[in-house]
């Protein structure tokens, strides 16, 4: 077994949480609901460019986008957990991925609400 890797304090510490962000970023774009999420959100800001949006408009934009890909990452997480403590198939292995699905679902529901909001208020 191997020893585990030591504790990185200060800038160090930083430095490797942001090691762990991009290898998680990478992951995710192995996900096809990811990529197709990034897209959404570039045709989103096509629009609201399109549309004339205000900055504040933009950010909200940001701000919900930014919550959907990260409820998405947390989903897949969940997903390859369940598949990797539980392979055969279970009734809680499908409640846990049922509700991340439903988490992602919400995210997604409240970008197109507020896109909806944006554009016809």
């Amino acid at each position: 077994m191997e020893e585990p890797e030591a504790k990185k304090h200060g800038l160090a510490h930083l430095v490797a949480a942001g090691g762990y962000s991009m290898a998680g970023f990478k992951r995710a774009l192995g996900e096809s609901a990811f990529r197709h999420e990034m897209i959404f959100f570039a045709g989103a800001i096509i629009l609201f460019a399109v549309i004339g949006a205000t900055l504040a408009e933009y950010v909200g934009l940001a701000i919900i986008f930014l919550l959907m890909l990260g409820v998405e990452a947390l989903n897949t997480a969940v997903e390859e957990l369940v598949d990797r403590v539980s392979p055969e198939v279970s009734r809680t292995g499908k409640h846990a991925k049922d509700l991340g699905s439903f988490a992602v679902f919400c995210t997604i529901s409240a970008a197109v609400l507020y896109i909806l909001w944006v554009v016809f208020a």
